[in-house]
């Protein structure tokens, strides 16, 4: 008992000098960190060498039609969006909504669709991916609009779930950093993603927004629901953010986050049903996926190719 006492002070120290040195590095302008962002892209893509061998095989296996040279020349502005979103994170971390809607790193193009989607259901489920920086998903309220159109939804109905790290210290600061701008407001924004049928159970008479990020390999213990191809491959997939959404009627969208240029994003919630009810798991999954590929196709260069998706 000493000795986790003892582990916990340290992890609580770490996690703060941590976020404290984030937080004091995200007072410089976002140019120096983008120069900063370019030196750790080389170094972690020439250097370090991370995960060449795995992005040159998913973008191979994804493309088929393309040449070396087009999937190469994918491969390096991956990377260069890489550092980008590093820079980004850190930036963020220490921001508010007003130095969000400021600097118009993000524009929201659709708030009156989203705000009408949040209001005809119980709840909305958003399904979002790893395009564009899902690092900034914290500071969806603050971000400027097409219009200056006001999203109709309340701060402290926001939760974004995730999967927790192994490493604690990681897993606290990733945590802390993604929803910065929403703990400002107190929102119990953070559900740990094997804990968010009972939280979505516990809420169900509360109408609220749960962001999921779902584009990830299916975990060990979750089962794989096969769905068809996605970007050319054989696609198995986790249904349960689809699962929840199903059993309590949500309302469901993509979250649809386009790269424009550096330190430019739009983030479109994009439609998939009104009732979630009247879908099966697997055909939300099937038309996440279509949107996914959709955007994928479009911004090559905007997703997370580091990552084993097929595995």
């Amino acid at each position: 008992m000493k000795h986790k006492r003892i582990v916990l002070t340290v992890n609580n120290i770490a996690v703060n000098l941590i976020r404290g040195l984030i937080v004091l590095l995200s007072k410089l302008p976002l140019k120096f960190h983008y120069f900063m962002g370019d030196i750790l892209s080389w170094i972690v893509k020439n250097v370090v060498r991370y995960r060449t061998d795995v992005v040159m095989v998913n973008l191979a296996r994804s493309f088929p039609e393309k040449k070396y040279k087009e999937l190469k020349k994918i491969s390096d502005r991956f990377y260069r969006h890489f550092g980008e979103i590093v820079a980004e994170a850190i930036w963020f971390g220490g921001s508010d909504y007003r130095r969000l809607h400021r600097s118009g790193i993000v524009t929201v193009t659709n708030p009156e669709e989203i705000s009408e989607y949040f209001e005809s259901a119980p709840s909305m489920t958003v399904l979002s991916t790893h395009c564009g920086n899902w690092e900034l998903m914290g500071g969806f309220l603050g971000y400027r609009t097409v219009g200056d159109v006001d999203v109709r939804i309340p701060e402290k109905a926001i939760s974004v779930v995730y999967k927790k790290l192994t490493n604690g210290v990681a897993d606290r600061v990733f945590a802390r950093n993604r929803v910065n701008a929403l703990e400002e407001v107190g929102t119990d924004c953070e559900v740990e993603s094997r804990n968010v049928l009972r939280f979505s159970i516990r809420h169900k008479n509360e109408r609220r927004v749960y962001i999921y990020p779902t584009d990830q390999a299916p975990y060990k213990n979750t089962g794989k629901h096969p769905i068809g191809e996605f970007m050319s491959q054989q696609t198995n997939v986790m249904l349960g953010s689809v699962g929840v959404a199903c059993k309590l009627s949500h309302s469901v969208m993509y979250m649809k986050m386009k790269h424009v240029e550096r330190g430019r994003y739009e983030m479109t919630l994009i439609p998939i049903c009104r009732n979630a009810s009247d879908m099966t798991p697997e055909e939300i999954m099937r038309k996440y996926y279509d949107l996914l590929e959709e955007e994928i196709r479009e911004t090559p260069h905007n997703w997370l190719w580091t990552h084993k998706r097929w595995k």
